[in-house]
């Protein structure tokens, strides 16, 4: 018997938005300053034709904080430690 092995193609982030699979470009950083402290960023993904969208609906809410190109953000990010 053989198992079949696992995908290992590399992982595209998708689209946060419902039933979209698109490629995502964008992140919007958020957060409900009734569950999470000031400094939290939680993050929702988009693609080109659902940033609008998604913005607005973060940000009628109070929740949106920032808006940057996925790769922007990635490389913001502090490299992951090798440590164990």
């Amino acid at each position: 018997m053989t198992l079949p092995l696992p995908d290992t193609s590399p992982v595209t982030p998708q689209c946060s938005a419902k039933g979209c699979r698109a490629d995502a470009v964008w992140v919007l950083a958020w957060n409900n300053p009734k569950l999470h402290t000031p400094e939290r960023r939680k993050t929702w993904l988009a693609c080109e034709e659902h940033r609008e969208h998604l913005s607005k609906f973060l940000g009628v809410r109070g929740f949106l904080k920032d808006v940057m190109k996925l790769d922007e953000w990635e490389d913001r990010r502090p490299p992951e430690s090798t440590e164990g």
